[in-house]
């Protein structure tokens, strides 16, 4: 069977391609589409349906700009009410791409409307399911996003159905099945996702915790219940960018690719409650940046920390990216909804500086100072990965603040002793850094490497002690 796994590593998303015999189908693609498109010209292949396994929260589809493209039919699930033209497909209903039937197998839990699809190739043999958020690879779907939407879907009575739908749909499937999940690890639509990004279902039937065949459904629930973080902010808003509609990606690219002087970006930057959001690499913007931006870097899972960090979808933003990255960042923008971007500074920052302008930096550390700050005792430490990576091991003394808890534990920072911060790597921590400048503190240092690094100091550490649950 001609199914392809279409991955996008920043989000942990995986959309599929499935063609036979001149005719193709998407199922969950991201918002740029163009690639779709491309993939099925070179099959020759007409794209005739794009099917959705749910309206999903952490990133906006791309069925609405692929149907208005290609004239492809959307296809969800039973329950489903878009507020656009699609199809809403019966429990069990096929449909026919070239000599491929795909078969619409109704998993409410996750979302009510989640739907997984079945795949039967040319010959009637079952080859896989596509299922969205319903299965992962060693996990399941999380139950508590639709609440944010529909008040009354509690997380438990969601996840008492998604009990059912596996117990009842997927599990009497074929063991020799592939699953094809819509995430792999680092989504934060699950909570212990493997690095894997398919398998049969026989394995998992084996290893997943939540197919385990003497689980009662009150057991399901407490387990999967168990270790649930607080959702991004983005999620609900994401949500419903895809069930009420959105603008065409091309649209939101054309009006944010503005070339803006460094004079015209200052004058929009003063003009109202814009962000100014600076996507280098954060051992760049440490070496200077321009005064109250924040800085998320391209480099790392960008589009996922937006989400975390800016909580409004429509908050307006002002870029300052390194020359020829301008469509890249304002493409990972548009991914989870964030359509406002009113400009970029032409040349990047390189052009704000020669400009004469206002520049700051943030100090970084080698993780060899950091072990003599910490033996001197005048700096706290401040740690921002993880409650899991902290537990796991940690500098002793240390302080845990994950990275997206900052906005609401800023009195947890001092402003009259010395700082420290580290994440795993360096990635977090800047954009830790950041914030606090932006919001008026000047006593942070940055570590470089972060707790990789630090981990080979003689800096007293916590003893490992493997975490009960991944957060």
């Amino acid at each position: 069977m001609k199914i392809e796994q279409i991955y996008t590593g920043c989000l942990a998303h995986a959309a599929y391609y499935l063609e036979s015999n001149g005719e193709a189908a998407i199922f969950d693609p991201l918002r740029e589409v163009q690639p779709y498109i491309d993939r099925a010209k070179r099959d020759h292949a007409r794209i005739k349906y794009v099917f959705e396994t749910h309206f999903h929260a952490d990133f906006v589809s791309g069925h609405l700009d692929l149907k208005k493209k290609t004239n492809a039919t959307i296809v969800f699930g039973p329950t489903a009410k878009p507020g656009y033209d699609a199809f809403i497909a019966e429990d069990g209903q096929i449909f026919e791409v070239g000599d491929y039937r795909v078969k619409a197998i109704h998993t409410p839990g996750h979302t009510m409307e989640s739907t997984t699809y079945l795949l039967i190739d040319e010959t009637g043999k079952e080859h896989g399911i596509i299922t969205g958020d319903t299965l992962f690879i060693g996990d399941v779907g999380r139950p508590d996003l639709a609440q944010h939407v529909v008040s009354e879907l509690t997380e438990e009575k969601l996840a008492g159905h998604l009990y059912d739908s596996l117990r009842n749909k997927i599990m009497p499937l074929d063991d020799a099945l592939i699953v094809y999940p819509n995430h792999g690890a680092g989504s934060a639509c699950g909570k212990m996702m493997s690095k894997e990004t398919t398998d049969t279902l026989g394995h998992q039937k084996k290893v997943n915790y939540a197919l385990r065949p003497d689980m009662t459904k009150e057991e399901f629930i407490k387990e999967l219940l168990t270790g649930l973080t607080t959702p991004p902010g983005y999620f609900p808003q994401n949500v419903l960018m895809n069930i009420k509609g959105y603008e065409s990606l091309d649209t939101v690219i054309e009006r944010a690719k503005t070339p803006l002087t460094p004079e015209a970006f200052e004058a929009a930057a003063n003009g109202s409650a814009v962000l100014m959001l600076d996507t280098r690499k954060p051992e760049d913007f440490a070496k200077g940046f321009i005064p109250n931006s924040v800085n998320i870097g391209l480099n790392g899972n960008f589009a996922m920390w937006v989400g975390e960090m800016i909580p409004d979808v429509k908050q307006e933003i002002l870029l300052i990216a390194d020359p020829g990255t301008e469509k890249e960042a304002l493409q990972r923008l548009s991914r989870v909804g964030y359509d406002h971007t009113i400009g970029y500074l032409k040349g990047g920052f390189e052009s704000w500086k020669k400009s004469g302008k206002e520049v700051d930096t943030i100090e970084r550390i080698s993780p060899e100072t950091f072990e003599a700050e910490y033996r001197s005792n005048r700096s706290l430490i401040f740690d921002v990965r993880k409650k899991s990576e902290f537990d796991a091991e940690h500098v002793i003394g240390a302080v845990n603040i994950p990275l997206n808890r900052i906005n609401e534990n800023l009195s947890q920072f001092p402003k009259d002793k010395p700082m420290l911060l580290h994440c795993a790597g360096g990635y977090r921590s800047m954009i830790a850094a950041s914030i606090l400048k932006q919001r008026g503190w000047d006593n942070v240092k940055d570590v470089i490497g972060g707790f990789q690094e630090i981990s080979k100091t003689d800096v007293p550490k916590s003893e490992y002690v493997c975490p009960t649950t991944l957060l």
